[in-house]
């Protein structure tokens, strides 16, 4: 069973940064994908940004230029950089990995962002 545990989440001004980490129980090179999602309060969960095994990547465009994705195989984590934090970037923030078998998700990281 893969684990997905996210850390780095918490409170921040308008403007500022957080780098968010993504840990998972086994290789994340065995996954298709990994990805980052978020969920305001009342609103559906949506993709942030993705990654790919090949290091292809993907994000929303609310995020595009101010968030950045990476993976680091040897340490089996996903990151998500997030620059220039704007109060609509609040939210819980979750990791999923996309396996040939299925996708597993971690419990979220909180994100808040003070105006």
């Amino acid at each position: 069973q893969v684990q997905l545990v996210e850390s780095g989440g918490g409170l921040v001004q308008a403007g500022g940064s957080l780098r968010l980490s993504c840990a998972a129980s086994g290789s994340i090179f065995s996954f298709n994908a990994m990805g980052w999602y978020r969920q305001a309060p009342g609103k559906q969960r949506e993709l942030v940004a993705r990654i790919t095994s090949g290091g292809n990547t993907y994000y929303t465009y609310s995020v595009k230029g101010r968030f950045t994705i990476s993976r680091d195989n040897g340490k089996n984590t996903v990151y998500l950089q997030l620059n220039s934090l704007k109060p609509e970037d609040a939210g819980v923030y979750y990791c999923k990995a996309e396996g040939y078998s299925g996708d597993y998700w971690g419990h979220g990281t909180q994100v808040t962002v003070s105006s």
